[in-house]
């Protein structure tokens, strides 16, 4: 799994497997019963960072970060801890607050229940204003709760429809050029159709369908159909009324539609290898797909259901340790993770988009006029968790300690709706067991 490390959340990767199921997060126990704060300490001496081991470009990337932060200063020694991706969130999960590092990385949608559980402090009070200001609104909607900023990436993520030129010019289907000029979910379905026409065996979509949908795949890449139809996985800590609404069930039945045209995938090529005109993934397949189509290549928003066409975003962040002894150390060794130089140094290892506004417009991907300017203008619409509007696209996964479950119950119940099942009862039943879960956990409110 460490070719996929970083694409845009471990507990993202394209079908595969988690990194921890995120429901064994559910039962970690907490509660906040006020701020944990760390210390603000002396602002010199030695702290520890702990981060996920990835690919070894990514790995290279950090390691050189932190060997030029301690060789550029002897106020502060930095020792970095390297921990095997698999094992990285159950180790957070499982080490007590006060054995936990002053600096750690962690996956995007895990961050509330570290809150929740007194493992994460705010950061605002120790990194710098110019850090704060110049992460991008995606990245910091992320890492915000109540008011506070708990983390801040170097990456984000973002989806997309990849489109081979060539196929979609010979089968006659116009597709669109920007996001203001999207296809809506029945002109996408036209397409496949059209497609189908001029296709041998009929198949002319990828979903990344391999590792099946019960997984973080599932709620990452398809929790925009619900958002793009008007609904939320969760709205005002409920999902129901929210996730299995009219117009969100009809969406499903739309998707559930699509399965006669979608390839299989198995061997992971089928849109690089010519199979299927249209892929929808996300920015970590880039590389890849430009190898394989060239100029053919195209890059496309994801349809709109109605409410404006949307993306999932986030990925891995990092923040303080709520028992860190050094914050102002932490906060340190975090503006100097977060500057150009090494942003732009990870984010050229992993193909990501950079996380920060000034490497964002610098990147050669993601730059205006870029071939990825695509995903940077999705980013630069940030809608939050929660004020899902049409004219907002990029939505973070829901920010909340109950994550876990509400992950687990909707992914689940896509698996189940494109295998066949009803749309209207399997997201009825997936709102219930959220709802029933949050009553359980008296909404894992954070105070």
């Amino acid at each position: 799994m460490s070719s996929t490390s970083r694409r845009y959340s471990r507990t993202a990767c394209t079908g595969l497997a988690l990194a921890l199921p995120l429901a064994a997060l559910s039962a970690c126990g907490g509660g906040s019963s006020g701020d944990t704060s760390a210390s603000a300490g002396s602002g010199k001496g030695t702290i520890s960072v702990w981060a996920h081991q990835g690919q070894t470009s990514e790995d290279t990337a950090l390691q050189n970060a932190v060997k030029s932060f301690n060789s550029s200063q002897s106020k502060i020694k930095v020792e970095l801890k390297l921990i095997p991706g698999n094992d990285y969130t159950k180790t957070i999960t499982a080490t007590d607050a006060s054995k936990l590092p002053d600096v750690m990385e962690f996956d995007g949608p895990t961050m509330a229940n570290f809150v929740y559980n007194k493992k994460l402090a705010p950061i605002d009070s120790y990194v710098s204003a110019k850090t704060m200001s110049n992460a991008t609104a995606a990245s910091k909607a992320q890492g915000e709760i109540g008011g506070k900023h708990y983390g801040l990436g170097m990456y984000d993520s973002g989806l997309g429809v990849y489109g081979n030129k060539k196929l979609l010019d010979a089968a006659g289907v116009k597709y669109p050029t920007s996001l203001s000029a999207n296809w809506t979910a029945a002109e996408f379905t036209a397409a496949l159709k059209a497609l189908k026409a001029k296709d041998s065996d009929g198949k002319t979509l990828d979903l990344q369908e391999s590792g099946g949908f019960a997984n973080e795949w599932g709620t990452y890449g398809f929790a925009p159909i619900v958002w793009s139809a008007g609904g939320s996985l969760l709205k005002n800590g409920k999902a129901e009324g929210a996730l299995d609404t009219p117009s969100v069930v009809s969406a499903m039945k739309t998707f559930q539609s699509w399965k006669t045209y979608v390839d299989p995938n198995t061997d992971g090529n089928a849109f690089a290898k010519g199979r299927v005109a249209l892929s929808w993934v996300g920015h970590w397949m880039y590389p890849a797909y430009s190898k394989a189509l060239g100029s053919d290549l195209v890059v496309l928003p994801l349809p709109d259901f109605g409410n404006g066409p949307k993306t999932g975003q986030g990925s891995w962040a990092w923040g303080i340790g709520a028992d860190s002894k050094n914050g102002k150390a932490a906060g340190t060794f975090l503006d100097y993770l977060l500057n150009d130089t090494n942003v732009t140094a990870m984010t050229t290892a992993n193909g990501a988009p950079p996380a920060t506004k000034t490497a964002l417009a610098k990147s050669a991907l993601y730059k205006q006029g870029g071939p990825l300017q695509r995903y940077a203008d999705q980013l630069a619409k940030p809608c939050g968790d929660s004020d899902i509007t049409k004219s907002c696209v990029a939505v973070t996964r829901p920010v909340t300690a109950g994550y876990p479950t509400v992950t687990a119950k909707f992914s689940d119940a896509l698996n189940s709706v494109y295998g066949g099942a009803d749309p209207k009862s399997a997201l009825e039943k997936a709102a219930r067991a959220i709802d029933q879960d949050f009553s359980d956990n008296d909404g894992y409110k954070i105070q």
